[in-house]
């Protein structure tokens, strides 16, 4: 296995240490918001279907706006875009404890503010997710992915049971007014924080283009695609418990807030538990079938849950699904870091992002629906059947390994000197290369050129094409389009180390004295805008 470091191997950089730990603050405090919020719903409003909501408000902003954001983590200082999210949510968090306080909450306002706190969530996730290759090196990316993951579910084992706790001694203000509070440590530990400058001098994208550039990126990356369909089913299917379990913990085994409590805390339990055998299972098992077991064990528990009258057994279970939580999206994260680059690392995360939750959202209503219909229990086992159902995708669509590949820039390319004086703005770019290839050689130029034409496409190409000369058969022209000259030094910028091999096979089949020729034109109107014949009197056929 290329990766190998331990899980806790991340903790010794300064930096991410730092804010790792600031933010096991918010998160604690983060889950005690949440504890208060489903609670209250439950007390505010006798609908299975709004208790479940509360779940679709918080992830349902992660779907929308994730894209953008990512954007934004991409083409943004990730530190200041990270602090915007930190004070936006301190703000929206006084507001709902002052309104809890008072008493002016009703379902729906209390549904507002908890999308508020999604939406700033939704900001901040990208940029801290892509900091984190900015914080520790490559080697120990994968164990930062675990440890994020480790922070969270230290806090959910503890934070929900003394969120139940507050919530049952002083009531949902005071769990309101704690997350409050839990925004400081990061706030404080984000100023502090100094990267380094930007690698790219170039000009920042548009905001449009950004985002297009992201989409065009994954949806030339057949294995961000298989990564990016397990999770909506994984997240479809795993919400129903995390999204009934205020329904569990009252209908099922009779409890109150402090068994919904202890309830999260046993799923986190099993996160932390599942997290820490996360190296030992990636080194005997593969990435598909450390999913698989994750699907069967969200299956398991849903059954237990479903079934169980006690609270003790169906804790049990919540162990397990934890475990299985933690495994399933570490892995999803991982692979997707590992197989992005950096300077579009923030929207592939926020893709992943958006369809995971997008999942968690659309699941949590959905099951929200099926338990007002048919019951808690009943509506527990088709969600089971569902999690069963992303075992069999997998069968057609396998998790990749993690990447091997180095993402690194090449740094080969050299902006050429011009003959012509063009500002950055300037185009449309048209680009042609000539090789010449022998007759025996065209299968694997052309295979080749295949895989070229992904990568050109996957960094900015537009119209690419490839030609053969007619009169010298042996001369094949590839050519494609950038919109401005500065695009065309972006799309080359962006070329990796593993892309290289690509380069040297194509040139090594290359019989031409030299490399391969590149001629750089820029497209100009022929025909001026002006001239008579857009406006010429159309001929009279009868004359």
């Amino acid at each position: 296995m290329p990766y190998t470091s331990s899980t806790l191997a991340p903790l010794r950089h300064e930096t991410y240490r730092t804010i790792w730990f600031a933010s096991l603050a918010s998160n604690f405090g983060g889950l005690i918001q949440a504890v208060g919020a489903a609670w209250m719903m439950t007390t505010i409003t006798a609908s299975e279907n709004m208790v479940a909501l509360v779940q679709t408000s918080t992830a349902l902003p992660i779907m929308l706006f994730s894209l953008v954001s990512g954007a934004l983590a991409d083409s943004f200082d990730r530190r200041r875009v990270m602090l915007t999210a930190q004070y936006f949510m301190l703000a929206v968090s006084a507001l709902l404890s002052i309104s809890a306080y008072f008493d002016w909450l009703s379902p729906w306002l209390l549904l507002f503010f908890t999308f508020l706190i999604g939406c700033g969530t939704a900001l901040n996730n990208p940029s801290w997710q892509a900091s984190v290759g900015d914080m520790v090196p490559r080697s120990d990316l994968p164990g930062a992915v675990t440890l994020n993951s480790v922070g969270f579910n230290i806090t959910r084992s503890v934070g929900p049971a003394i969120g139940g706790v507050i919530v049952a001694a002083a009531g949902a203000a005071a769990a309101f007014a704690v997350n409050t509070l839990s925004y400081f440590a990061l706030i404080y530990a984000l100023i502090r924080w100094k990267p380094g400058p930007p690698a790219s001098t170039l000009p920042r994208e548009t905001l449009g283009s950004a985002v297009f550039a992201g989409l065009r990126y994954v949806s030339m990356s057949p294995n961000l695609q298989k990564v990016l369909l397990r999770g909506l089913i994984f997240g479809i299917s795993a919400s129903s418990i995390l999204a009934l379990l205020p329904i569990v913990a009252i209908d099922l085994v009779v409890g109150g807030p402090l068994t919904y409590g202890l309830m999260l805390g046993s799923f986190g339990i099993g996160a932390i538990g599942g997290a820490m055998l996360n190296d030992r299972l990636r080194e005997r098992f593969s990435s598909e079938t450390i999913v698989r077991i994750s699907f069967a064990g969200f299956a398991l528990s849903a059954a237990i849950a479903s079934f169980s009258p006690i609270a003790a057994l169906t804790c049990a279970g919540l162990v397990i699904s934890g475990a299985c939580w933690v495994l399933a999206l570490s892995l999803f994260n991982t692979i997707v870091q590992l197989s992005t680059p950096r300077w579009v690392v923030g929207r592939a995360l926020s893709l992943y992002q958006t369809v995971t939750f997008g999942g968690i959202a659309g699941g949590s209503w959905l099951w929200g629906v099926a338990a007002d219909r048919y019951g808690v229990s009943d509506t527990l086992l088709i969600s089971a059947v569902v999690m069963l159902f992303g075992i069999v995708v997998g069968l057609r669509f396998a998790m990749p390994a993690f990447a091997s590949l180095n993402l690194d820039p090449l740094n080969r390319f050299i902006e050429p000197a011009l003959g012509l004086d063009i500002a950055p703005r300037s185009g449309p770019i048209v680009v042609q290369i000539d090789y010449e290839i022998a007759d025996a050689d065209v299968p694997e130029f052309l295979a080749l050129m295949g895989e070229r034409r992904r990568i050109r496409i996957r960094d900015g190409a537009r119209n690419w094409a490839l030609m053969r000369d007619l009169e010298k058969p042996g001369r094949w022209t590839e050519t494609y389009h950038t919109p401005t000259w500065v695009e065309y030094i972006r799309h080359n910028q962006r070329r990796t180390q593993a892309d290289a091999e690509n380069i040297e096979r194509l040139r090594a089949l290359h019989h031409g004295e030299q490399l391969p020729q590149v001629h750089r034109l820029i497209e100009r109107q022929a025909i001026p805008p002006d001239s008579d014949v857009f406006y010429k009197t159309p001929i009279d056929l009868h004359h």
